[in-house]
Parts: C-alpha cells; structure tokens; sequence
C-alpha cells in the first residue's frame, strides 16, 4: 500500500508564504500530498491547499503591497488585540471560499491555543476560514476568536510545527516545515518602507483609497501615529510594539519548536533561509515563495528514497 504523506506548516507570519513554494516542490516533483496541517500561517497555505485554492493564494500574494496589507487592517482600540481580523477574514472568504472542513477534498486541520486553559485545540471540522482566524490569531496583534465555547489564539503557541497532528490523521511519512530555524540571533529590524504612491508596485487605486481613508480616521481619532507607533519601526527609536510582541513569540516559539520536533521528529523537516524577512513583510511573497521551493528542491532526492 502507498505510503501517506503528509505536510505539516509552521508559524512564521510574512515567511510562511515560503509554504507556497515548498507544496509547488512536491506538486512538479509528481509527489502528491495526502495530509495537510498547519498552524498560525502555515494553517493559511495548508488550508488553502486542502480546499483547492493554492493558485488563487499564490496569486493573491504575489500582488500585495503595503497599501493592500494596510487596508486589511481593521485598527481597533487596543481590548484584546489591535487587529480585529473582520476584514481580512471577509476577503479571504471572497477569494477562497469558505468550505467545511470535513468536505474539503484533501484531509486537513489546523492547531490553535486555548486562551483559558492553554491547552492544544485540533480544529478538524468546520469553517475552513474561521479554523484558519482561529490558527492565526497572535496574542496582542489579533483578538482571540471565539469558536464552540472557547476562545482560541496562534497554535503556534503550543504546536508551532504540528507533526504530531499530522501523524495523528494518518500521515506515513511527515514533511515539516520549520520558518523560524535561522532568525534567533540575528540583527533583523529595518525601517517599513512607505506604502508605493502613483499605482506603482501593483497597488489599485481602491487600495490607495483604504490607505487613505486610514490615515484621515486616525486622524480624526488624534491617532495619526498609531499605526507608525505600533508597527514602523522609527530610526533611533528601537523596536516597535508589533516587533516587541512578536518577535517574543517567535523566541518563545523556537524554544518550543525545538523540543518537539526532538520528541516527534519529523521524516522529512524543511528549512527555508528567511532571515532577511520580517515578520510583517507579507508583500515579499516572491522571495519567499522561491526560496521555500529552493529548500524543497533540496530535499526531493531524500524522499524519493523513503517512497522507494
């Protein structure tokens, strides 16, 4: 009988488009996946696989630009996150659907973290977009989404690279994918460009409106630099809150990561070179995207010895 493979996709914020390139690997290789896993981001990539919807996703993120991620932000004052999540969950229902789980052609499930006993949760039913929310939620950026009685945060906080869940459905040989294993230690921090003016760089006029219309409500609100505060860092000034938040997590999650792949180590465990990527540059799709390919490529040979 063939032997199951299955993907398990870690957490890792703008890296994780890396995740595209490492399914494209597989795919042009003739190795068909039959197990998708994901958490936080990885959830994203692995969801969209599972449901059919990897080309709309890659599309998708080849075009963003900083306009379009910051019109996907729906800044609140600050409760408990300063992201909502409504309007990027509102979008990717437009491009990808909003199938349930349990009928997605390609077994899949996502690991989040719930927020009062801090215990693993494995979402396997269900809406595809709200399981992947609930996976993405990152604890100060994104408020907790509230799922079956719980309120669920990043399973990355517990299960960053989920190769047990992957075993769990079935999966014979595991190909994990680890985003963050070269970013510990490493000066990264660079100013946030401007978002690009005059349509450049692919940025819709309907794009340039949310930007615009962002800065005129903070504006409004006297909150005119909220979103530079929060998220741009500032030359002489240090990291900001969204550096200081997540790049917590990512250390915390490091640490994590480590021990259980030492505990459930995985067949096959993937490495993409991301250190150059910050957490929150999404529109830098096209690197990451080849270099996960890149690193895949590398790694062919080895499985094509397990399957043989």
């Amino acid at each position: 009988m063939a032997k199951k493979i299955g993907i398990a996709l870690g957490s890792g914020s703008a890296r994780g488009w890396s995740h595209i390139g490492v399914i494209r690997s597989l795919l042009e290789a003739g190795i068909e996946i039959d197990i998708a896993c994901g958490a936080s981001v990885g959830a994203l990539v692995a969801g969209s696989f599972a449901a059919g919807f990897l080309d709309p996703l890659d599309r998708w993120a080849r075009k963003l630009s900083w306009s379009h991620i910051i019109g996907f932000m729906d800044v609140m004052i600050p409760r408990s996150g300063l992201i909502e999540g409504e309007r990027i969950t509102g979008y990717l229902r437009e491009i990808l659907s909003d199938p349930l789980i349990e009928n997605l052609p390609v077994p899949f499930a996502a690991v989040a973290t719930d927020l009062k006993t801090g215990g693993e949760v494995w979402l396997r039913e269900g809406s595809l977009i709200d399981a992947v929310r609930s996976s993405m939620s990152l604890p100060g950026i994104f408020t907790p989404c509230g799922r079956n009685g719980q309120w669920l945060v990043d399973g990355g906080l517990v299960n960053p690279v989920p190769v047990s869940l992957c075993r769990s459905m079935g999966a014979d040989i595991v190909i994990a994918v680890n985003l963050n294993s070269d970013i510990m230690g490493k000066p990264r921090l660079r100013r946030m460009a401007d978002p690009p003016g005059h349509g450049r760089n692919g940025v819709s006029p309907r794009a340039q409106g949310r930007w615009a219309a962002f800065l005129n409500q903070t504006a409004q609100k006297g909150n005119l630099t909220l979103f530079r505060q929060v998220f741009q860092e500032q030359p002489g000034r240090g990291p900001t809150l969204f550096d200081v938040m997540a790049t917590s997590v990512k250390i915390m999650q490091d640490a994590i990561t480590r021990q259980r792949l030492l505990s459930d180590p995985p067949d096959i465990l993937v490495r993409p070179k991301l250190a150059g990527i910050g957490l929150m540059e999404f529109n830098r799709a096209d690197e990451s995207i080849e270099e996960g390919k890149r690193s895949m490529d590398l790694m062919i040979p080895m499985l094509r010895d397990m399957l043989d």
